[in-house]
């Protein structure tokens, strides 16, 4: 069976094209440009759908003077030509999928290596940046229907693409418009520069600010732009070219990405729209001709799919076009998956960071994060809750953060619904889902205990974990060392992260009075910011100062505060870190 999906709206719609009524290929240079025509005229004159890809070899059919590498019995250019009947589908989740187990062609000795060479041709003036790639593979057998699935649910993006047929699959998440045409517009938003995200409001923002700031990706996202609105003059209408934004930051799963856009006007068919802009900019280096050469002398292998470009062209000069990355190719004949990774290598660039950067880029490929909800457990009481205001705070950044929905005005409303049906003060327990979907429930205050004994952890904390700087539903970790703790004649758990510092117990923020000052450990070991805690840091009443297990068993004081009991003392009576 032949079929192909395109992302369709926001969230989890998809559009599904089964069965086509025919099919494009190209295997060899001299076919490429006249099947892009064909795929046109079917579209303009029969009302037909196509979805396909190009894949990066075919830029020597666009411009003689980039260099030809053979990728194989793998086509060039391929399009489904679809009936304009499709149906629209939520992305269900993966069933039975087990993960492929990758293994890089290049080791980080050898990627170094390349990197030194790419200096070599740096100094010598022959290009200025190179975008240097390398594949990763895996054995896999498994359906690729259900790879699409996992990648497009990990990192959602309007321009993801699959195509399907009897001998291989294309599972692209890709991120990156190349470019989109409607009637006379050409638009393209080239993506350049990547950080990583942080673990939780103020974190990310520093993140994606020392990105939006960083000499260096700057002036590589601009080198790109430049390239691209040359690209756009040589099919667009003279001095129509322009550049609404430049270096936008961008958020996604996983990491934060620079973007810009390029537009112009243009009256070009698309295959002269792939002549004048494939490859993308953003996938070779400048100039593009003798950095694609560095390209094809350095890369071990054929780049395939990867960096070439996925999408759809329909009636009335409509197309739009992703830059293939986040990209799997799956060999079923074979049984193989292959995916490809890279960066923009400039004279400063330094081997390491570029090593994890791509490695970063290839995150998606790991197991998605279990779904969870965000939780506010407050002490309600027939008047609201009291702490109101510092809990939709935290539930907001924390929203905010995850890309979760919240309708403010109902959730406020059940809140005030609650509180009203009280005869006393109770703990209301709220969860919030990634939809928007509410849980409320109500249970008695707990009764304070005294004294209130505290066991350190069994386990370390992952503070590189975001969801430990967040209140969610991810609790089972937690509940089985406050289990733990039980068993040991204790009342709860003292956690540590893998540094050794002390986090918050498994229900409360951690407060000692240590050399007549009340200090909190810091958000940044990995922990969540409680309510009554942001409140006494707010009042200046307690300061944040990163905290071991042996500052805490000398502390003259320690008391524990949440939102439910508010504060009270507990003794530390096992002394120790994780694991003793």
């Amino acid at each position: 069976m032949i079929r192909a999906a395109i992302a369709h709206g926001s969230g989890r719609k998809l559009l599904l094209y089964e069965n086509p009524c025919a099919v494009e290929a190209a295997f060899g240079p001299d076919e490429v440009l006249p099947v892009l025509s064909r795929v046109e005229a079917a579209v303009e004159n029969h009302g037909l759908h196509a979805v396909g890809m190009v894949s990066y070899e075919a830029a020597a059919a666009m411009d003689s003077a980039l260099p030809w590498r053979d990728p194989g019995p793998w086509p060039l250019v391929w399009f489904g030509l679809f009936a304009p009947r499709c149906r629209e589908v939520l992305c269900p989740e993966p069933e039975g999928l087990t993960l492929p187990v990758w293994t890089p062609e290049l080791g980080p000795g050898a990627y170094g290596r390349a990197i030194d060479r790419i200096r070599e041709f740096l100094a010598a003036g022959e290009t200025y940046q190179v975008n240097m790639t390398y594949r990763l593979r895996a054995p896999f057998a498994g359906d690729p229907w259900s790879l699409f699935c996992h990648l497009f649910l990990y990192q959602p993006s309007p321009h993801a693409v699959y195509l399907e047929t009897e001998h291989w699959a294309v599972c692209s998440a890709s991120p990156e418009l190349f470019f989109r045409r409607v009637g006379g517009s050409l638009i393209s938003r080239p993506m350049k520069g990547t950080a990583p995200r942080g673990r939780f409001r103020e974190e990310d923002a520093l993140q994606a600010a020392a990105l939006r700031e960083s000499t260096k990706e700057r002036a590589e996202n601009v080198m790109v732009v430049d390239m691209v609105r040359h690209d756009l003059g040589r099919v667009c209408l003279p001095a129509s070219v322009r550049v609404p934004r430049l270096w936008c930051v961008e958020r996604y799963p996983t990491v934060w990405q620079m973007t810009s856009l390029v537009w112009g006007r243009t009256d070009a068919g698309l295959p002269q729209v792939f002549q004048a802009l494939f490859p993308a900019a953003s996938i070779t280096g400048a100039p593009k001709v003798r950095t694609a050469q560095i390209i094809q002398e350095i890369e071990p292998s054929a780049r395939r799919v990867y960096t070439g470009a996925l999408g759809w062209v329909r009636p009335g000069r409509r197309a739009h076009f992703n830059v293939a990355i986040r990209t799997v190719l799956v060999d079923r004949l074979r049984s193989e998956a292959e995916y490809g990774v890279g960066g923009g290598i400039v004279w400063d660039s330094a081997a390491p960071s570029e090593w994890r950067e791509t490695l970063l880029k290839a995150r998606v490929l790991g197991p998605r994060p279990p779904a969870f909800g965000l939780v506010e457990t407050m002490r309600a009481t027939p008047w609201g809750v009291p702490l109101w205001p510092w809990h939709r705070k935290r539930l907001a950044e924390s929203a905010q953060y995850f890309g979760f929905r919240v309708p403010w005005s109902t959730l406020e409303e059940e809140c005030t619904q609650h509180c009203r049906g009280l005869a006393h003060p109770a703990v209301l327990r709220l969860e919030l889902w990634p939809d928007g979907r509410r849980h409320w429930s109500i249970r008695p205050l707990p009764r304070p205990v005294r004294p209130y004994r505290l066991v350190f952890a069994e386990h370390a904390v992952d503070e590189r974990d975001p969801r430990v700087c967040h209140k969610t539903t991810v609790r089972r970790h937690l509940d089985a060392e406050r289990s733990r703790a039980s068993a040991l004649g204790a009342h709860d758990a003292i956690l540590v992260n893998r540094q050794g510092q002390v986090t918050e117990t498994t229900i409360a923020s951690i407060l000692v009075l240590f050399q007549g000052q009340w200090i909190t450990p810091p958000r940044s070991s990995g922990l969540v910011p409680g309510v009554l805690r942001q409140r006494l840091l707010a009042r200046a009443v307690v300061r944040e100062a990163t905290l071991t297990p042996e500052t805490l068993c000398c502390a003259q004081r320690v008391l524990l505060v949440n939102a439910v009991r508010g504060a009270w003392p507990a003794v530390v009576v096992h002394e120790g870190g994780p694991g003793g």
